[in-house]
C-alpha cells in the first residue's frame, strides 16, 4: 500500500547552512555593485529578476553594467567573482537538503481500480484559460481606465489617440472622469475574476497571482517609473497628462497609481470569490433564498436585543450600557431562579423544565462573539465617518475662505504688465461660465506705522467690480464699504486725543494736492499688530520702484490713511492682505494697466475648464488661465493626502472587527458540522455551503455597518449642533465643522461590508470541504 505522507524529504542543516551561504555571497555581490556605483542601475534589472522576468537575461545585462565601470570607480572583479561563487554555493547547498524520499516497496491497496472520488477526478493543476481570464482581464482593466480617463478628462475621441493627439481641456473634471474610468475598469476586473473561476470551477489562486504580477504589475511599474526617468516623462507624459494630473490630486502620484491597483485586484477577487460560488457546482445558480434562511437561523444577527444594545453601546460608550445591562440581567435572573426555587418545593419536574428553559435563553459564546463582531464593525464605521466628515468639513471651511478672498481663476501674461486689460475682459466677458471679472496690481512691500514695521502684500482693486469676484466686501467690519476707497475723505483721520495719552504722536502725513490721504484697509490681525485704527495713517514702502535721493537711490514711500479693516476669518489673509485704489497702485508702482484679471465662474468644479477656455478665448500665449485647484494645489493636496491616509489608519479598526468575523464563522463552523454534512448528503453543493456563511459573514458586516452609519451620522448632527469650540487664531475657525458627504459616508459603510465580506471566505471555503462522513462518522 502506497504511503499518503509527504514524499519529500528536507535536510534542515543543508538548508540553514545553505541559506547562511547564499546571504553572503549576497552581500560580496553588494559590496561589489556599490564599490563600482553601479547600484542604481543593477538595482532594478536585479529587482525585475525576483519577479522571474527573463531572469537570466537580466542577470546577464546586470553583470555586463558592472564590468563597464568609470575611471574613477575601478571595479572588484575578484570581489564579484567570489560573491557570484558564494551565491550559487548557497543555492546549491539548499538544493542538496531538498530530496524526495524514497518509493514505497508495499504493494497496491484492494481499492486499486476502484474510480477515483469525483472532487480529485476533475482536479487540474493548471488552467490556461483562466489565467487569460484573470491576467488578460486584469490587464484590459488597466488600459480601460488609462483610456477613459484620457477621453473623457481630455476631450479626446479614440480617434484622436490612435492618431498620437490629445486635446487638452473640453471634457470633464478629472476626479469625475476618474470616478466613471475607475468603475467600468473594476467592472472588467471583476468580470474577469467571475469567468476564469466560473470555467475552473475553483478559485485557481495560482493563476490570479501569476496573472496579476506578470500582466497587473507592467503598467503602474511604468507609470511610477514614468515620474522618475525623463526619458519616459518625454515619450508617455504628454499622451497621459490627464492620468498624472488626476493621480497628482492626492499630491503623489505613485501613490494614486498604487491604490487603483490594489482596487483593481479587490475587484478580481471579488470576481474571482462570485464565480466560484455561482458556478462551482457546474451551473449557474445565484439563488439565495435557502442560504440566507440557514444563515439567519444561525447568527441570528437581526436581534431587537442584540442591535438596540450594540447601538446604545456606540451612542452612550461602554460603562453606562454594560452596567445597567448586567444590572438588568441580573435582577432577572435572581427573580426567576426564586420562582423556580419555590415552584420546586411544590413541583420539582416543572421546576427543572423551567430551569432548562432558562440554561437555554443564556446567550452561548458563538452568540456572544457574533455580537462583539457587531459592535466591532460599528466603532469603525462610526469612527470612519466621523473623522472624514470632520476632515472634510475643514476643508470645506477652507476652501471658502480662500475662495472667498481669492478669486476662481486668474488671468495673467507669461511676463510683463497687461496694459489691455480692458479689451481682454470683454473678450473674457464672452466665455460661457465666466459670472464676474476684476483687474487687481500684486506686490510685496513694507507697511510701516508708528514704530512698528511689517512685510504684507499689498493689492490694487477696482472698488467697483472687486464685489463680483471676492467677498471682501462682506468682509469689512463697522459697516464700512469699499467706496471709502476710492473717497477717502469720507473718512475723518482719527486726533491724537484718541489715540490715547500713552502712544507717541502720529506720523506726519504727506497728502496730496487734495490734501488727503489715499485710502489703504488693512486686515485685522494686522491692524492689531501695527497698533491701528480706522483714520489712521500709515506709509507704505516699496523696493521695487526706486527714487532718486541726494547721493543715492532711496525705496519710494507713500502715506495711506486706514479707510476700513477686514476680517476673512484666516490668519493668513488677515495679517498679511493690504488693499488700495487700482489707480493708486498703477501710479504708485508705474505701472500701465494691470497685473492680471481675476475670474469668479459659476461652478467651482468647473473652474479648471473654464481655465482652459479663456486660455482658448484669448488665443494662448502670451496668455494664460489658472484656477484656484491649480493656485493652492499642495494645499488641497495635502488636505486629501490627509484625509485618505486617516481612512486607512481608521479602516484597521474595520480589520480588527473582521479577526473577530473569522473566529466568529469558524466556530459557527465547528458547532454546525453535523448540520453540514447533513446539508452535503442532501445534496447541497459546496458553492450552496460556501453561500450560507458568506451571508453569515454578511449580516455582521451590514448589521455594524447599519449601526455605525446611525450612530456615526447621530454624532456628526451632535457636533454640528452644539459645536465644540475652537481656538480661532490657530485653527482660524471658532468651532469644529463638520460637512457630511454622502460619497465618502456611504463609502465607509461600502468598505466595512467589503472587509467582512474577504474575512468570510477562508471559514467559508473551509466549511465547503467538510465531507459527510467526517460530519456524521461519529453519529
Amino acid at each position: 500500500m502506497h504511503s499518503t505522507e509527504r514524499q519529500t524529504r528536507y535536510r534542515w542543516t543543508y538548508l540553514w547552512v545553505g541559506a547562511l551561504v547564499a546571504l553572503a555571497g549576497f552581500v560580496l555581490l553588494g559590496v561589489a555593485l556599490a564599490s563600482a556605483q553601479a547600484w542604481a542601475e543593477a538595482s532594478s534589472l536585479l529587482g525585475l529578476c525576483l519577479l522571474g522576468w527573463g531572469s537570466l537575461a537580466q542577470a546577464l545585462n546586470a553583470v555586463m553594467l558592472v564590468s563597464q565601470p568609470s575611471a574613477e570607480t575601478p571595479l572588484h572583479t575578484g570581489l564579484l567573482l567570489a560573491g557570484t561563487l558564494v551565491w550559487l554555493a548557497g543555492w546549491g547547498l539548499i538544493a542538496a537538503g531538498i530530496r524526495r524520499a524514497p518509493a514505497s516497496t508495499e504493494g497496491p491497496s484492494p481499492a486499486a481500480g476502484a474510480p477515483l472520488y469525483p472532487r480529485l477526478a476533475r482536479y487540474q493543476d493548471f488552467y490556461w484559460g483562466t489565467l487569460l481570464a484573470y491576467g488578460g482581464g486584469f490587464l484590459v482593466a488597466e488600459a480601460v481606465i488609462l483610456l477613459l480617463q484620457t477621453v473623457l478628462a481630455g476631450g479626446a475621441s479614440p480617434s484622436d489617440l490612435v492618431a498620437g493627439a490629445s486635446k487638452r481641456g473640453g471634457g470633464m473634471e478629472p476626479p469625475g472622469a476618474f470616478v466613471i474610468a475607475l468603475a467600468a475598469g473594476s467592472m472588467v476586473a471583476f468580470l474577469s475574476g467571475f469567468i476564469g473561476a466560473s470555467r475552473a470551477r475553483r478559485l485557481s489562486l495560482p493563476e490570479a497571482t501569476i496573472g496579476v504580477l506578470y500582466l497587473g504589475l507592467p503598467i503602474p511599474i511604468v507609470l511610477t517609473l514614468m515620474e522618475r526617468i525623463p526619458e519616459l516623462q518625454r515619450a508617455l507624459g504628454y499622451h497621459l497628462h490627464q492620468v498624472t494630473y488626476a493621480a497628482g490630486l492626492l499630491g503623489r502620484p505613485e501613490l494614486g497609481y498604487w491604490l487603483v491597483f490594489a482596487f483593481l485586484v479587490l475587484a478580481l477577487v471579488l470576481g474571482v470569490n462570485t464565480g466560484f460560488v455561482a458556478a462551482g457546482s457546474g451551473r449557474v445558480d445565484v439563488k439565495m433564498g435557502f442560504e440566507l434562511f440557514v444563515a439567519r437561523r444561525h447568527v441570528e444577527v437581526f436581534r431587537p436585543s442584540l442591535l438596540l444594545g450594540t447601538l446604545a453601546v456606540l451612542m452612550l460608550g461602554i460603562i453606562p450600557p454594560l452596567l445597567i445591562y448586567f444590572i438588568i440581567r441580573s435582577a432577572e435572573a435572581s427573580v426567576e431562579r426564586t420562582r423556580i426555587r419555590k415552584l420546586g418545593l411544590a413541583d420539582p419536574l416543572a421546576a427543572a423544565s423551567d430551569l432548562n428553559r432558562l440554561k437555554q435563553h443564556e446567550q452561548s459564546p458563538t452568540m456572544m462573539m457574533t455580537a462583539l463582531s457587531v459592535g466591532g464593525v460599528g466603532v469603525g464605521v462610526m469612527a470612519l465617518i466621523i473623522t472624514l466628515s470632520v476632515m472634510s468639513g475643514f476643508e470645506a471651511e477652507l476652501q471658502r475662505k480662500i475662495l472667498g478672498t481669492n478669486a476662481h481663476a486668474v488671468v495673467s501674461k507669461y511676463a510683463g504688465d497687461m496694459t489691455e486689460f480692458h479689451q481682454v475682459m470683454e473678450d473674457v466677458r464672452k466665455v460661457p461660465g465666466v459670472i464676474g471679472q476684476t483687474p487687481f496690481i500684486i506686490n510685496q512691500v513694507m507697511i510701516v506705522s508708528e514704530g512698528n514695521v511689517n512685510g504684507v502684500v499689498i493689492k490694487g482693486i477696482d472698488p467697483d467690480t472687486v464685489g463680483e469676484v471676492a467677498d471682501l466686501p462682506k468682509n469689512l467690519q463697522d459697516g464700512a464699504t469699499l467706496d471709502v476707497l476710492s473717497h477717502p475723505e469720507k473718512v475723518a483721520p482719527r486726533s491724537h486725543a484718541e489715540e490715547g495719552a500713552e502712544e507717541g504722536p502720529p506720523p506726519a502725513e504727506t497728502p496730496k494736492a487734495s490734501g488727503v490721504l489715499p485710502g489703504i484697509i488693512l486686515g485685522r490681525e494686522l491692524a492689531a499688530s501695527l497698533r491701528v485704527k480706522v483714520g489712521d495713517p500709515v506709509s507704505i514702502v516699496s523696493p521695487m520702484g526706486t527714487e532718486v535721493g541726494v547721493s543715492m537711490p532711496t525705496p519710494k514711500s507713500r502715506g495711506f490713511r486706514v479707510v476700513a479693516i477686514f476680517y476673512a476669518g484666516m490668519n493668513e489673509y488677515d495679517s498679511k492682505f493690504v488693499y488700495i485704489d487700482l489707480k493708486e497702485a498703477q501710479d504708485f508702482f508705474d505701472v500701465k494697466g494691470a497685473t492680471g484679471i481675476e475670474l469668479k465662474v459659476a461652478d467651482i468644479d468647473e473652474a479648471r475648464n473654464v481655465s482652459s477656455q479663456v486660455t482658448k478665448a484669448l488665443g494662448g500665449y502670451p496668455y494664460r488661465a489658472r484656477d484656484w485647484g491649480a493656485m493652492n494645489r499642495t494645499l488641497f493636496s495635502a488636505l486629501r493626502l490627509q484625509k485618505l491616509v486617516m481612512g486607512i489608519i481608521l479602516s484597521i479598526i474595520i480589520i480588527v472587527a473582521a479577526g473577530l468575523i473569522v473566529a466568529t464563522v469558524v466556530m459557527l463552523v465547528l458547532e454546525k458540522r453535523k448540520e453540514i454534512s447533513v446539508l452535503k448528503a442532501l445534496g447541497v453543493s459546496d458553492g450552496g455551503i460556501v453561500k450560507i456563511f458568506l451571508a453569515e459573514g454578511l449580516q455582521i458586516g451590514v448589521a455594524g455597518g447599519f449601526l455605525g452609519l446611525l450612530s456615526g451620522l447621530s454624532w456628526c448632527v451632535f457636533i454640528e449642533k452644539v459645536g465644540i469650540k475652537l481656538d480661532a487664531a490657530v485653527y482660524f475657525m471658532p468651532e469644529l465643522p463638520v460637512r457630511i458627504e454622502p460619497v465618502q459616508t456611504v463609502l465607509a459603510v461600502v468598505i466595512a461590508v467589503l472587509v467582512t465580506y474577504l474575512a468570510s471566505i477562508y471559514p467559508a471555503l473551509k466549511a465547503s470541504s467538510v465531507e459527510p462522513v467526517e460530519g456524521l462518522k461519529a453519529e
